[in-house]
């Protein structure tokens, strides 16, 4: 599969060959493929930028992730605590669990900057809370999710041209290196819905997706 580049962290849970595991993802500044053995069922949470868990900074997961020990297929392990392993209709009840906990994180300066309000610190701090919570610049979740946005247009039936312009791109090229390093298809490739697997969500007239 190819997976996208993408400036969140989650958490996923698979199970193959009657094995059960769970594992920390952190966000990715670039494409790549993904292995995906055959006959593995997954379930993954996608968290919103700028949450973050307590116990792992999130630096620390970019381009990679952590496997959580001691799991099994009812619960797994995070944080010092037993939470009951999801399935995917109760992926949001195990959310609200972990925030109960205070397992999951917060911080108020990047949530009023995401929300496009103007915290009261300077411009350095909002910088280091930002990289802090995300594991990256404002500037890098900028690009990725234009690129990624730029890739859902494209699998719609979106021309170059206009979606270039339209998400601030200087031209088709410079459109395509992004979609190169962040998505890691063609913007052809992407309107033909062709390449296999992507770990992209491209909406009812996309492909499938994981």
């Amino acid at each position: 599969m190819t997976s996208v580049a993408a400036a969140r962290w989650g958490l996923v849970f698979w199970e193959h060959e009657g094995t059960a595991r769970a594992a920390v993802t952190g966000p990715e500044t670039r494409s790549g493929d993904a292995p995906v053995p055959e006959g593995a069922a997954f379930v993954g949470i996608e968290f919103a930028v700028g949450t973050s868990l307590r116990h792992v900074p999130t630096p620390l997961l970019v381009d990679g992730g952590i496997e959580l020990p001691d799991t099994d297929r009812a619960s797994f392990r995070l944080d010092g605590a037993r939470f009951e392993t999801p399935r995917i209709d109760d992926a949001e009840a195990l959310v609200e669990r972990l925030v109960r906990a205070g397992t999951l994180v917060r911080d108020p300066v990047v949530a009023g900057v995401l929300r496009g309000t103007s915290p009261r610190t300077s411009a350095r701090t909002i910088q280091r809370r930002f990289r802090a919570a995300t594991g990256l610049t404002q500037g890098a979740v900028a690009q990725i999710e234009r690129a990624r946005t730029a890739a859902v247009l494209l699998s719609t039936g979106g021309a170059g041209a206009d979606v270039a312009a339209t998400l601030g791109y200087v031209d088709e090229p410079h459109l395509a290196r992004a979609l190169r390093r962040y998505v890691g298809r063609t913007a052809g490739a992407l309107r033909r819905g062709v390449g296999g697997a992507i770990a992209l969500d491209l909406g009812p007239s996309g492909q499938p997706t994981a």
